[in-house]
């Protein structure tokens, strides 16, 4: 630990030192004006020393030994994924089903890879935490909640939603408040605020986890006087207890809220959630490799996502002429498929000749109109319908790539 003696014995023996420094296990300051400004000491034995002249570079000294690398000339992609819960799990999943299984020799290891591809490594970290090292640039892309991303990016231009429904965890960031006392006959946004309960002495009391979202919804909605408590769990027995009149929390099917007699009111929604990809807008444009890493990531999400609400849906029709069957076909709203169906002769042998009766027809058919679509083609002479799943659609172009190369002025 030389380095950092080096450091603290130039930094106490400065003419513009105070009488006093103090040092902490988190941040201590070191105002040393020829040396260093601030001395991270960190819970592990990674200590890291940041100088303030030009010349100089930072320096990370592990297990006593100094180590220049800095993270700018580092040459792996990062992502960032949720280590613990449900969004974790499903996240996996997802990638999985992308072939970009993700590859962890040991569970408890916070560093993994994806073998399909090898210049990335994947973080498991808290989600925002992962937001918070994408804007130091620690990570260069992350999966997490849109929530998260608003309510620890707080806006920051760095960070780029590359791809923004990525169909699971599901929710919405809510506004909810008791069904019973003064608030029984409140039923939206509108009607809270006009309340004459409250003032500057006595301010609507809300509980959050979201301190950055819930003052500026509030402030957005001319709310003036409202003050907050900060909690991470189980803000529904709040009200209750008298220690909140409200909660802004995530809401899935709302069914915790009614179990709590807890309402949403109208106006009261702050922004609707899911898992979504973001990446840091500086790595993209300045990270060797990571535009190229992020096209292959978005192409494959978005190639298995749009299958995912599709089937392949073939069948045997007796017609005349190819033409003849389309027609029949394309007369049917839900048999349209994506640019239309396919038709293609059935060739059988008979009486010594290849003949050719019947056209098999192949279209892809949304989930939610599959049953409609297979007894449209019952009505117009459909047999033998057969129907999987898809896997993968891959457009020309991946349409969400255009826009981020619009985003980064590419």
């Amino acid at each position: 630990m030389s380095i950092l003696q080096s450091c603290i014995q130039q930094c106490l023996s400065s003419s513009s030192l105070p009488s006093l420094c103090t040092f902490s296990s988190s941040i201590s300051s070191c105002p040393s004006p020829s040396l260093s400004r601030r001395v991270l000491l960190k819970p592990t034995t990674t200590t890291t020393v940041y100088c303030s002249s030009a010349a100089d570079s930072a320096v990370t000294i592990v297990n006593g030994n100094a180590d220049k690398r800095s993270v700018v000339e580092r040459d792996e992609i990062r992502l960032g994924l949720p280590s613990k819960g449900r969004m974790a799990a499903d996240t996996l999943d997802l990638l999985k089903d992308c072939q970009l299984s993700v590859r962890q020799v040991n569970p408890r290891q916070y560093v993994a890879d994806i073998p399909l591809l090898p210049n990335l490594e994947v973080w498991f970290q808290r989600p925002k935490d992962i937001v918070r090292k994408l804007l130091s640039g620690d990570l260069d892309l992350g999966i997490v909640g849109l929530d998260t991303v608003y309510e620890y990016g707080q806006g920051n231009d760095d960070l780029i939603v590359v791809h923004e429904a990525l169909e699971y965890g599901e929710c919405r960031l809510s506004l909810a408040i008791p069904k019973y006392g003064i608030f029984e006959n409140i039923n939206s946004l509108k009607e809270l605020a006009q309340m004459p309960q409250w003032t500057a002495e006595k301010p609507l009391r809300v509980a959050t986890g979201f301190t950055y979202l819930g003052p500026k919804f509030m402030k957005d909605n001319g709310l003036e006087h409202v003050t907050f408590s900060t909690a991470d769990g189980a803000l529904e027995a709040a009200p209750a207890m008298g220690i909140a009149d409200a909660i802004l929390d995530l809401v899935s099917s709302g069914t915790t809220l009614r179990e709590n007699n807890l309402k949403e009111i109208e106006g009261g929604i702050i922004l609707q959630s899911q898992a979504v990809l973001v990446a840091s807008r500086k790595s993209l444009i300045k990270r060797k490799g990571a535009l190229e890493t992020t096209h292959e990531i978005l192409e494959r999400l978005e190639a298995h996502l749009r299958a995912a609400s599709q089937f392949t849906v073939t069948a045997n029709m007796r017609g005349t002429s190819a033409e003849e069957v389309a027609e029949r076909v394309l007369s049917q709203t839900s048999l349209s498929g994506l640019q239309g169906p396919t038709i293609s002769p059935v060739f059988v042998k008979r009486d010594g000749k290849v003949v050719s009766d019947y056209y098999a027809m192949v279209i892809c058919v949304p989930k939610k109109a599959l049953y409609k679509s297979v007894q449209q083609l019952r009505a117009i002479g459909g047999s033998g319908v057969l129907i999987s799943p898809l896997t993968y659609i891959f457009d020309e172009e991946t349409p969400r790539w255009r826009e981020l190369l619009t985003r980064l002025g590419l």
